[in-house]
C-alpha cells in the first residue's frame, strides 16, 4: 500500500496562497487508486507526478469543506471524461450532496458507478479494501468523519479536522499508520487539532507511524519538525512532519508490517500534461 501525500496546506493563507499544496493525499492498493479530501489543485498535482487522473477510481470526502474538496468535481469528470467513460466511486457525508449548497455536483454525480453517503458506524468494502467512518467531529457545523483504510493487512488511520474530545484516539488504536490533522502549535478555541491534542491521540492511538500535516501559517518552517521531534518525544511514537509529495510505502512480511518513506521526483514539475 502507498500513501503519496498530494498537499500539506491547513489554513485559508496556507492553502490560498499555495504556501503548500492542497491536493489532499492518494492511496495506492494494487491496481487500485482512491484519492482522499482532493482540494484545490489536486488535478494538477496528480499530473505533476505523473498520475492519470482518469485512473483514480474512488474519491473519499470527510466534509464539504473547500480546502478539502475544491477539486472534487474535476476530478470526477477526468474519471469519466466528461460522462464519455462512466465508472468510478464517490464517498461523502450527506451534507456535501445534498441541501443548500452541496459541493458535488449533480450534474457529475450521474456519470459515477456509485455514489454512497457517509453515516456514522457506515463501512464499506471496494476492491479488497474496507473503508471506515470512525467518528463524527465537531467541525464548524459541517458534517466531518475520521477514516480508517485497511487493505493488504495493514490499516491507515486518518484523523480529519475537528476539535480534540476525550477518548478520539482510542479509536485509532490498531492501525499501522496514523495521519493526523494538525493545523495549529498550540490549541486555540477552534475546531481543528494543535500539537498538544495530538499528544493525547498519539498517547491513545500508538500507531507504528504518526504523521502530522494540514499545516497553518504557524506551522510553517522549522516550526513543524520541532513539532514532530516534541510529539515524539511526548508519546514515544514515531513521528514525521508531511511533505508535498511525499510517499510512505507499507508492506507486510509475515506478522511485521514495515513503512518507508520517499520523496516522489515529479514528472511535470509544472504540472503540465503535455510537453514543454
Amino acid at each position: 500500500m502507498r500513501i503519496l501525500f498530494l498537499g500539506t496546506a491547513g489554513g485559508r493563507r496556507v492553502t490560498f496562497k499555495q504556501m503548500r499544496a492542497s491536493g489532499g493525499f492518494l492511496v495506492e492498493s494494487g491496481p487500485w487508486r482512491v484519492h482522499v479530501d482532493p482540494g484545490p489543485g489536486a488535478l494538477v498535482r496528480l499530473i505533476q507526478c505523473g498520475i492519470d487522473p482518469g485512473t483514480v477510481e474512488a474519491i473519499l470526502l470527510t466534509h464539504r469543506h473547500l480546502d478539502h474538496s475544491g477539486d472534487v468535481n474535476t476530478l470526477v469528470e477526468a474519471r469519466t471524461m466528461g460522462g464519455w467513460t462512466k465508472g468510478g466511486s464517490l464517498f461523502a457525508p450527506k451534507d456535501a450532496l445534498e441541501g443548500e449548497d452541496p459541493v458535488v455536483f449533480r450534474y457529475h454525480r450521474k456519470n459515477l458507478d456509485r455514489v454512497e453517503v457517509i453515516t456514522p458506524g457506515w463501512e464499506v468494502t471496494w476492491n479488497g479494501l474496507v473503508f471506515r467512518a470512525v467518528w463524527p467531529h465537531l467541525h464548524h457545523g459541517v458534517e466531518t468523519y475520521g477514516l480508517i483504510i485497511e487493505g493488504e493487512g495493514m490499516r491507515v488511520g486518518y484523523v480529519a479536522d475537528g476539535r480534540q474530545e476525550d477518548g478520539l484516539g482510542e479509536l485509532y488504536k490498531g492501525v499501522d499508520l496514523l495521519i493526523v490533522n494538525t493545523t495549529f502549535r498550540r490549541p486555540r478555541d477552534m475546531d481543528h487539532l494543535s500539537v498538544e491534542d495530538a499528544v493525547h491521540i498519539l498517547a491513545q492511538a500508538r500507531p507504528r507511524l504518526a504523521i502530522i500535516t494540514h499545516f497553518s501559517m504557524e506551522m510553517m518552517g522549522k516550526v513543524v519538525m520541532e513539532s514532530a521531534s516534541y510529539l515524539e518525544e511526548r508519546t514515544g511514537v514515531e513521528t514525521l512532519p508531511a511533505r508535498d509529495f511525499m510517499e510512505i510505502v507499507l508492506h507486510r512480511h509475515g506478522n511485521e508490517v514495515f513503512i518507508e518513506e520517499a520523496t516522489v521526483e515529479l514528472v511535470h514539475p509544472l504540472g503540465l500534461g503535455g510537453e514543454v
